[in-house]
């Protein structure tokens, strides 16, 4: 679980959000030479369907800021992977204002969004303005869910199948509604109780994950998620993984 790749100063980072192209280099590069690829959530989920899922790993990048295409991109594509970047249709060209003690991070307009997915991202959905689901109400809840991948949708002439709950932030209702509006999976960080391709674990990556602490957390499954394994994911029992 990444968000913004840029050349900031930590003091200006205080939710870890943000890694310099460096280090997203660097971590790349770890991942490669370790015979691992990253890749889309979908691209990730549909081999595990097919049992072909060794050495792949899902990246994802959350919000939506407009350094992703300046500098995440070019550099997946020098490693030879992709990624899934989770936006907010509903901030086309604003910024993080959610984000009270952090500093304004540009987001990606309509153009920006519809030249990701050109370039072999995978765009899927964060909401439509990046609010608390477990805290909105019935109305709210279903248009940020299903407004924003309809949006999407006719944003980029695609499918959207992905959604991410914003701050990971999600109860059974929550996931109900996402299952409702049609998509495949969603991704949050810790879901606790809840399970299944509506409510997958992410490990948070930052500026501090040197090749060490990448290792640990490969291991451990993270301090702030845990691990995709099999058996975490009910598929149908014809799939083996």
């Amino acid at each position: 679980m990444y968000h913004s790749v840029a050349d900031t100063d930590p003091a200006d980072d205080p939710y870890d959000i943000t890694v310099t192209p460096a280090r997203l280099d660097a971590q790349l590069t770890w991942l490669r030479r370790r015979g691992l690829r990253g890749v889309s959530t979908a691209e990730l989920l549909e081999a595990y369907r097919r049992g072909q899922a060794d050495g792949l790993v899902g990246l994802t990048f959350d919000d939506g800021y407009a350094d992703f295409l300046d500098h995440a991109v070019p550099l997946l594509h020098h490693h030879d992977c992709t990624a899934t970047v989770f936006v907010l249709p509903g901030r086309l060209g604003g910024d993080n204002a959610w984000d009270p003690l952090g500093p304004r991070k540009p987001l990606l307009d309509a153009d920006g969004i519809r030249r990701a997915a050109e370039q072999g991202m995978e765009v899927a959905s964060h909401g439509l303005t990046h609010v608390d689901l477990t805290r909105a109400d019935d109305q709210a809840l279903r248009r940020e869910v299903a407004d924003s991948r309809s949006a999407l949708a006719d944003l980029t002439g695609q499918g959207v199948g992905g959604f991410c709950y914003p701050y990971g932030h999600a109860d059974p209702r929550v996931l109900a509604a996402v299952r409702a509006a049609g998509y495949t999976y969603a991704c949050a960080i810790a879901p606790g109780d809840l399970n299944g391709p509506l409510a997958l674990p992410r490990i948070h990556i930052g500026q501090r994950d040197t090749a060490l602490r990448l290792r640990l957390k490969q291991v451990t499954g993270g301090p702030r998620g845990r691990a995709l394994r099999p058996g975490h994911i009910p598929f149908p029992a014809a799939v083996t993984a």
